[in-house]
């Protein structure tokens, strides 16, 4: 049975129940605790109040801010206290039994000779005429500055040992597994820097303070990286192919010896193997053998469901040495992910949405965790999803290896790796600089609203019996529109965005992967994670919120030594992002059209007009119209 404080269980005297703060300054104004909260009654009905009589410049001590000092002693004494303000002094009336009466008196007394005592150690000036109000800021400002100053450096020290104290029990773990190949050993400087630059001009860079490590030389083949791994070799030769990619050339070397590694490539570059094959070497070489390590050893976060999957089925294919996977995501079967991490995985592949809520209800333990993948990074931010990745490392031991990927390299993104990773090294194909793949022909046509549909059309009637389209637009509404259209058309179509239930999801997929349907109309989550290799053209009907959601969209085509075809509609709401997509038609050597170097060089002028507090009235106040 809880307790509960006697005046708590006191009976309500019906003339108390209106009492409410009347003021605080003037004749007859009273106090009687913070207007929510009456304070304790009178245990006895019969027993009358101690009165006394205060000066009105301590009645701020006894009242305190907000009525906090008052109620704390109303709590403390089992009493009530009532506060009469006078024009020099205040009558002070306190119910409730003899003891606690005075009590409540002694202690308001304590209070306030101890606040005497403090303003005259500190030469407190108080002779000047003071209101009421100012005399409460200046109890206040006292109070305030009475305060100890905390000890950032005692806190941090106590974290510190908190942190150790968590940690303290951890099982031993390994990270650096490479054996480098005679061939990769034998190659010199130059002509691992030649080879870099004729891969897609890979660059590198050790991202730890002091003394850097030498960069390691690229795996040229498969052997070269996984020599003492049969297994793994035989399944990625069944899978059928011939060589790494770049990513995975100059990734393999530094993941297999421990390092943390910050890999940014395009998408379709093969950036899922590049940390995926080293994982499970990394899991099936740990000194505690996974039948006695209480929980999974591999973490892959993802920012949508279908790389989750796609991840996962890539996981599956590869399998080695028994590892069992799970993928883990909102919208599929919680009690299913539940029971089949309670029954034992290797491997968990998830979203950070879902995840953080099996963390926060303890049906996952992440202490296990030993290899971490931080997937597609930059587009978990733009999700939004920072603060639950925050809540799921908590959980992570510190000592683990990270993997981070991402297509771009935005401040965000390198504020991230700069808080978990630990002196990571970084290799990147290409360069920094937002750049399309090049296997794909860009066209932009600048155009209106009201034209957009028939462009579509026109498109579409052109299209061959063999193409395949997908076509990105930026609202849920205008993929249910579009597609409808399409289906009253007799178009065989299919279309996916976040407000369509999972299976739904799914089937749409499998229909466009498997060629049942040739146009899949969606919003941006299927802008990383599809992997459909035959992909002719990429129509994006609107342009996306950013550019580097643009690099991505037309990524999906070109894949695999394939190429493509983009097509992009741009109006005059999107005339911010001509500028950047001028330059990356640029540096894949793609013509610009002239009303989009018109549409650029217009919102530059309104920025500057803007800017100097001028807005041209030469369009009225708002963009012009392209076509």
């Amino acid at each position: 049975m809880s307790w509960t404080p006697e005046w708590k269980r006191a009976e309500l005297n019906p003339r108390d129940l209106g009492t409410r703060r009347r003021g605080r300054g003037g004749r007859g104004s009273s106090w009687n605790g913070p207007s929510n909260h009456q304070g304790p009654r009178a245990t006895d009905s019969n027993e009358p109040p101690l009165c006394f009589r205060l000066k009105n410049d301590v009645v701020g001590i006894v009242i305190g801010r907000g009525g906090s000092k008052i109620k704390e002693l109303q709590h403390l004494t089992n009493t009530k206290i009532q506060i009469k303000r006078g024009d020099s002094e205040s009558e002070v009336k306190i119910f409730g039994g003899k003891d606690k009466k005075e009590n409540a008196k002694k202690a308001i007394e304590t209070l306030i000779k101890k606040q005497e005592s403090y303003n005259s150690e500190s030469n407190v000036d108080n002779t000047t005429p003071q209101t009421p109000v100012e005399r409460d800021l200046s109890t206040d400002d006292i109070v305030r500055q009475a305060r100890p100053l905390i000890d950032w450096d005692h806190v941090k020290a106590e974290v510190e040992e908190w942190k150790k104290k968590k940690w303290a029990d951890l099982p031993p773990i390994k990270k650096n597994f490479y054996i480098e190949s005679k061939a990769t050993s034998s190659m010199s400087q130059v002509q691992s820097d030649n080879w870099r630059k004729e891969n897609f001009n890979i660059m590198c860079d050790d991202l730890k303070d002091g003394g850097k490590r030498p960069i390691p030389n690229p795996t040229c083949d498969f052997k070269d990286a996984f020599q003492n791994c049969p297994e793994l070799l035989k399944s990625i030769e069944k899978a059928g192919f011939k060589k790494p990619t770049p990513i995975q050339s100059q990734a393999w070397p530094v993941v297999l010896q421990g390092i943390d590694l910050i890999g940014i490539a395009q998408t379709g570059t093969g950036k899922t193997l590049s940390y995926l094959l080293p994982g499970l070497i990394h899991l099936d070489s740990q000194p505690v053998p996974k039948e006695e390590r209480n929980g999974p050893g591999m973490l892959v976060l993802t920012p949508t469901r279908e790389l989750a999957l796609q991840v996962e089925a890539e996981c599956s294919k590869y399998s080695y040495k028994d590892l069992k996977s799970i993928c883990v995501y909102g919208g599929g079967n919680r009690k299913g992910q539940i029971e089949g991490i309670i029954n034992g995985v290797d491997i968990i592949i998830a979203t950070p949405g879902r995840l953080n809520d099996l963390q926060m209800n303890n049906f996952v333990n992440l202490r296990s965790i030993t290899y971490l993948v931080l997937d597609e990074a930059d587009k978990m931010l733009d999700l939004g999803f920072e603060h639950q990745i925050m809540k799921i490392l908590l959980d992570v031991r510190p000592d683990r290896q990270t993997v981070m990927t991402s297509a771009t390299w935005p401040d965000a993104v390198r504020h991230l790796a700069h808080s978990y990773l630990k002196e990571p090294m970084l290799v990147y194909v290409g360069t920094l600089d937002l750049v399309a793949v090049n296997t794909v022909k860009q066209n932009v046509i600048v155009t209106t609203e009201k034209e957009k549909r028939t462009i579509f059309q026109d498109f579409l009637h052109d299209l061959s019996p063999n193409d395949k389209v997908i076509v990105f637009v930026g609202r849920k509404l205008t993929v249910d529109d579009l597609s409808s259209d399409l289906g009253i058309q007799g178009m065989p179509v299919q279309s996916l965005h976040g407000n369509r239930e999972q299976r739904d999801r799914e089937e749409a997929l499998e229909d466009f992967k498997s060629g049942k349907v040739r146009i899949l109309i969606t919003t941006d989550v299927a802008s990383r994670g599809l992997d459909v290799n035959d992909i002719t053209h990429v129509y994006n009907y609107d342009f996306p919120r950013n550019i580097e959601e643009y690099i991505h969209r037309v990524g999906r085509t070109g894949r695999a030594g394939k190429t493509g075809i983009s097509v992009t509609l741009l109006t005059s709401h999107d005339w911010k992002f001509a500028s950047e997509l001028i330059k990356i038609l640029e540096r894949a050597n793609e013509s610009v059209p002239e009303e989009l170097e018109v549409m650029a060089e217009q919102y530059q002028l309104h920025q500057q007009e803007r800017n100097t507090g001028r807005w041209s009235r030469k369009y009225g106040g708002k963009p012009k119209e392209f076509y």
